[in-house]
């Protein structure tokens, strides 16, 4: 018996776009089981690799990018299957599946750079898979007016998760005497009951529209829509400024001498804050504009690297960087897709939000890596100041391309 269902926006009554859908609801369930795992892992990643393996920054920076970036393809490929098949859930349930499997490939690698890079590679090629067809759902779930507030709330769920897992991996370490491979045991058993939810709860009905095909053709021409293809290159330029939670993590501990064992705690400010933060900017963004809620959030990051690029120390720096921080991801994660949902048509949609998501992680990747050069060759203080140039000239950039991309009421209508 299913919990939740997938209705098509054109049978929703719009008086109630305030109310979040079931589905909603469902995949923000698993959304937070899944993320109690990942984060559990991406908390003490920078650690593992810098400090317990002794890795450089630069071949940290190739293994962050490898951490987002290196499943392009893939996040393209399960976006058009998940589009030409109609099975949307599937597709996303096989990418929960292996990303739960990935974790026990980090316990096997055995502390080998190689083996924790295939590792990490198959954990992000899961979440390729996944992100694209879990947000679809969601736009199918609910009608326009409320996409911003929908997305909110599912991010509010999901970093509901990312508060909760470096807590569970703080305690694992302190349980286990500092062992890294018990929060990897304990991290791949939560993934598994995220799967669980995910086949019991979600539910997913095709959605077709008559006289409208899925093809390689098709899905091509999402790129002749003017507004798509500003969007796609405003995402890319932004992310572009990205460096990577890990990298700004670092930066803190190093500057503020935090140690280790409360090094997980930096990531759950930054979720407590993106919990606390992630409905009402998502609420906003449908009365204020997404367009403008996102590149606050990039305005919010921009702050960040400023921050960091200062002397200014102590509690009053840690906190506000957290709390921008926090604020960047509530502003951009699903406001981004909240912005992209109603400009792709609904056949096509999977495929082209795996399109926007293929293009950030590719920038990412290359961002992570330049940064990471970067702090090897001209150190911390140096690679800081050349993140704060690009997030200037980027979000100056993207900004004229965003806001060309909003809709007048009359094209919404449309």
């Amino acid at each position: 018996m299913y919990l939740a269902s997938v209705e098509r926006p054109a049978t929703l009554d719009r008086t109630k776009a305030t109310k979040i859908a079931a589905n909603v609801l469902a995949l923000g369930t698993v959304s937070l089981v899944t993320d109690v795992s990942s984060e559990m892992v991406s908390a003490i990643l920078p650690l593992y690799l810098v400090v317990g393996l002794g890795l450089g920054p630069a071949v940290y920076g190739l293994v962050d990018g490898l951490y987002t970036g290196a499943t392009a393809l893939l996040r393209l490929a399960g976006g058009y299957i998940a589009d030409k098949v109609q099975r949307r859930k599937l597709v996303a349930g096989l990418g929960y599946g292996i990303s739960a499997v990935a974790k026990a490939g980090l316990l096997l690698a055995g502390g080998s750079p190689a083996g924790i890079g295939a590792a990490i590679v198959a954990d992000r090629a899961g979440k390729g898979l996944r992100t694209a067809p879990r947000d679809a759902m969601i736009t199918l779930s609910m009608p326009e007016e409320g996409l911003g507030r929908a997305f909110g709330v599912h991010r509010a769920m999901d970093s509901a998760g990312a508060f909760a897992g470096p807590l569970v991996a703080i305690g694992v370490l302190a349980a286990s005497g500092q062992a890294f491979d018990a929060v990897f045991v304990v991290s791949g058993c939560v993934a598994a009951i995220g799967v669980l939810v995910l086949v019991l709860f979600v539910r997913d009905r095709p959605v077709r529209v008559p006289g409208k095909v899925v093809n390689l053709r098709q899905a091509a021409k999402l790129l002749e829509r003017g507004k798509v293809r500003l969007l796609l290159f405003g995402a890319i330029l932004l992310g572009l400024s990205a460096i990577g939670d890990g990298f700004v993590y670092l930066l803190l501990q190093r500057r503020e001498d935090i140690a280790i064992g409360w090094f997980p705690l930096l990531a759950v400010g930054t979720s407590l804050v993106y919990l606390i933060m992630a409905v009402p900017l998502g609420a906003l963004a449908d009365r204020a504009g997404r367009t403008r809620v996102f590149l606050g959030g990039y305005a919010a990051l921009l702050a960040v690297y400023l921050i960091l690029a200062t002397s200014w120390s102590g509690w009053g720096a840690l906190v506000t960087v957290l709390l921008l921080y926090g604020v960047f991801y509530a502003a951009t994660d699903g406001v981004l897709m909240a912005v992209a949902g109603p400009l792709l048509p609904p056949e096509l949609r999977t495929t082209g939000l795996a399109l926007i998501q293929t293009g950030q992680a590719v920038a990412y990747l290359v961002s992570s890596v330049l940064f990471g050069l970067a702090w090897q060759w001209w150190g911390a203080a140096g690679a800081t100041r050349a993140a704060v140039a690009a997030a200037t000239l980027t979000l100056a950039g993207s900004a004229v391309m965003f806001l060309r991309t909003r809709q007048t009421p009359a094209q919404a209508a449309a």
